[in-house]
């Protein structure tokens, strides 16, 4: 149930652009999760897609207590796709 509306919360984030960068990751990424990899993207997204935005494109650096591991790696897989 948690992955189902994690998925839902990915490709309906309020903006087109960060439904297109958190939707395919959640699709492929999701099921092979653990608890902790769960809570740790859970946290990213419960960030504003204004922000988040600004960090994958670049445009400025998420703060200290942002997830940067996981940032990159979502943005590293935008790119690949």
């Amino acid at each position: 149930m948690r992955r189902r509306r994690m998925k839902y919360r990915a490709w309906h984030r309020g903006t087109k652009e960060m439904d297109l960068v958190l939707g395919p990751y959640a699709d492929a990424h999701l099921d092979g999760l653990d608890a902790a990899g769960l809570d740790r993207l859970e946290q990213l997204m419960d960030e504003e897609d204004t922000d988040l935005l600004k960090w994958v494109m670049g445009q400025e650096l998420p703060p200290p207590s942002i997830d940067r591991a996981l940032l990159a790696e979502i943005i590293a897989f935008r790119i690949a796709k």
